[in-house]
C-alpha cells in the first residue's frame, strides 16, 4: 500500500507542477484582497479541497471502469485518446502558426 501511495503521489505531484490549476491558484493568491484575514490559507484550502474532490471522482471512475471493462480495451482506448489529443494539439499549433 505504501508503494502504491508513493507512486500515486509522485505521479500526480509531477503532473500538476506548472499546470493550469497551479497557475490559477498562484493568480488567485497574487490578486487576493490583502485586507482579508488569511487570504492565502483560504485559497490553499479551497484549491486543496477541489483537487481532493476531482481525485476522488477520478479514483471512483477508474475503479468502476476496472471492474466493468476489459483492461485490454481500456489500454487501447486510452492510447487512442492520447493519440487523438496529441494530433489535435499539433493541428492547433500548426493552424495558430499560420495566423
Amino acid at each position: 500500500m505504501t508503494a502504491l501511495f508513493l507512486k500515486a503521489f509522485g505521479l500526480i505531484f509531477l503532473a500538476e507542477m506548472g499546470d493550469k490549476t497551479q497557475l490559477s491558484t498562484l493568480g488567485l493568491a497574487a490578486s487576493a484582497d490583502k485586507a482579508a484575514r488569511h487570504p492565502q490559507l483560504a485559497i490553499f484550502l479551497g484549491s486543496a479541497l477541489a483537487l481532493v474532490c476531482t481525485s476522488a471522482i477520478a479514483a471512483g471512475c477508474g475503479a468502476w471502469l476496472a471492474a466493468h471493462v476489459n483492461p485490454r480495451y481500456l489500454k487501447l482506448a486510452s492510447g487512442a485518446l492520447f493519440f487523438v489529443f496529441g494530433a489535435l494539439c499539433i493541428r492547433e499549433g500548426l493552424l495558430e502558426g499560420r495566423a
